[in-house]
């Protein structure tokens, strides 16, 4: 006969050396855990063949469950990715269109578009200002605290700190001088 211990769920073997009234895994008597008839026994083995299949469906939900956190953390991932591309590309454009505004007749190589993205308290973008005005580099000068659109063009950049000044698509953080003499050497003032 066919018995599976209530306590442990293990299935007796004819090849067990244990009486017939007790598990030979866990010691107990079948009758003190309450199973009395043979077949309460099928229909145990019978439950616990359903609780295996469950218990492999619940592990294959998990898998499901890990491999569609992945998918999601790789789609949004993407997706940042490509906003932030989409900025970029906004930025250049928009440099572009105040390069074709500055441009004057006559000039074989046009000077690149600046933006000096600061502050009127900071000590670095008035010496950036300076900077620019003693060379006659023509600029843009956006205040990121006095209008929203400045500091949201500010933002779009992803950088932290003032000054930021972006020259075509090339971002320089803070008052680097002589970065900016090298990028701005054809167009600087010869004095």
């Amino acid at each position: 006969m066919l018995r599976i211990c209530p306590k442990c769920s293990y299935v007796r073997k004819e090849t067990d050396d244990c009486p017939e009234w007790q598990c030979p895994s866990c010691q107990v008597a079948y009758n003190k855990a309450g199973e009395h008839s043979g077949a309460r026994n099928k229909s145990t083995v019978r439950n616990s063949r359903i609780s295996q299949v469950n218990e492999g469906s619940t592990s294959n939900a998990g898998k499901w469950l890990i491999a569609l956190v992945i998918f999601s953390g790789v789609s949004l991932q993407s997706y940042i990715s490509h906003k932030n591309a989409k900025k970029q590309e906004a930025i250049a454009a928009q440099n572009l269109k105040l390069a074709e505004a500055s441009k004057t007749p006559g000039q074989t190589r046009q000077q690149p578009v600046i933006i000096l993205y600061g502050t009127d308290w900071c000590g670095y973008c008035a010496a950036a200002r300076s900077f620019f005005k003693e060379n006659g580099i023509a600029y843009r000068d956006l205040d990121v605290e006095k209008s929203k659109e400045d500091y949201s063009a500010y933002k779009q950049l992803g950088k932290n700190g003032i000054p930021i000044i972006t020259i075509d698509s090339d971002v320089v953080e803070g008052f680097d001088e002589s970065e900016i003499r090298k990028k701005l050497d054809p167009w600087l003032n010869k004095a």
